[in-house]
């Protein structure tokens, strides 16, 4: 383990929470924190309600909750596993709380979403495949190892690709997260070449800066991408949809000519009866808000 890395403990009543979130009843998180640390992870505003003021993606704290009764109480509710952490950071391989939460829930019939950038989850495809349609979704938004490493630190692209791969032939439904889109960057098209054989659904999200991290991805860009800051400048400080409204068109062509589905901000696990995976643009945060709360 990096033992840059504040590891801590907290006893919790339920490790069920309820959610807000348009695609789940239940969020899990069995962590507080995330070691991942990417430079744009929307989840650090939770660091104001754990205590903690170390810089995030430095500190871990460990859930532990009270054994879950009746599992099957739950059946037919829809359960998000890794809304506001990564339930497979690298230390789940020591501490085993994300793996202990589907032992608990064994027997059950929910509805499994799992969201990771790690292929530690392949640890747990034999208790994965008992629910009766599971879901995991990968985030990879771009095949440049370098630029993943500037931007977080879990495992390479490559072995999240291997992993989405194997989770398929393993016959459990797959997403890709291409997310969030770094303008000029993020090689879309190219993402989705490479996974759409072994991909029920790919989801499509913008960057959206917003909060601290703002100042730290301009900075980023001016030093690495100077050609990309006007570009950047126009979308996130006159706040221009631009080049969003352009990519998709961009996609929806694609998709056209490659007999794809592709829809604008719709329900994220649409019936697919063409074996042919899914395109699903989220670009419009506001719209997918107001759509929250009116859940």
């Amino acid at each position: 383990m990096n033992d840059d890395i504040k590891i801590g403990q907290v006893n919790v009543k339920t490790i069920l929470t309820k959610s807000n979130l348009p695609i789940a009843g239940y969020s899990i998180n069995p962590y507080v924190g995330c070691t991942h640390a990417c430079k744009y992870c929307y989840a650090c505003f939770m660091k104001r309600f754990t205590g903690h003021d170390e810089r995030w993606g430095t500190f871990l704290d460990v859930k532990y909750w009270q054994d879950i009764k009746n599992p099957q109480k739950y059946d037919g509710k829809t359960m998000i596993v890794g809304s506001v952490t990564d339930a497979y950071n690298p230390q789940e391989e020591q501490f085993c709380r994300t793996r202990t939460f589907l032992e608990q829930m064994q027997g059950s019939k929910i509805n499994l979403i799992i969201t990771t950038k790690s292929d530690l989850v392949l640890r747990d495809l034999d208790l994965i495949k008992n629910f009766p349609d599971p879901l995991v979704s990968w985030s990879i938004n771009t095949l440049d190892e370098n630029f993943k490493d500037d931007m977080d630190k879990a495992v390479s692209i490559e072995r999240r690709i291997s992993a989405m791969k194997k989770c398929h032939e393993a016959g459990i439904r797959t997403t890709c997260f291409i997310s969030p889109i770094f303008p000029g960057i993020t090689e879309v098209f190219d993402i989705i070449e490479r996974i759409k054989d072994f991909c029920d659904y790919i989801w499509l999200e913008n960057l959206n800066l917003r909060g601290n991290f703002k100042s730290d991805i301009m900075q980023y860009i001016a030093e690495k991408y100077s050609h990309l800051l006007p570009l950047y400048k126009q979308i996130y400080n006159q706040n221009d949809k631009t080049f969003w409204e352009i990519l998709d068109k961009q996609v929806a062509e694609y998709a056209r000519q490659n007999s794809l589905m592709y829809v604008v901000d719709k329900e994220p696990f649409l019936h697919n009866p063409t074996g042919k995976p899914i395109i699903i643009n989220y670009f419009y945060h506001s719209e997918i808000k107001q759509s929250a709360k009116s859940k």
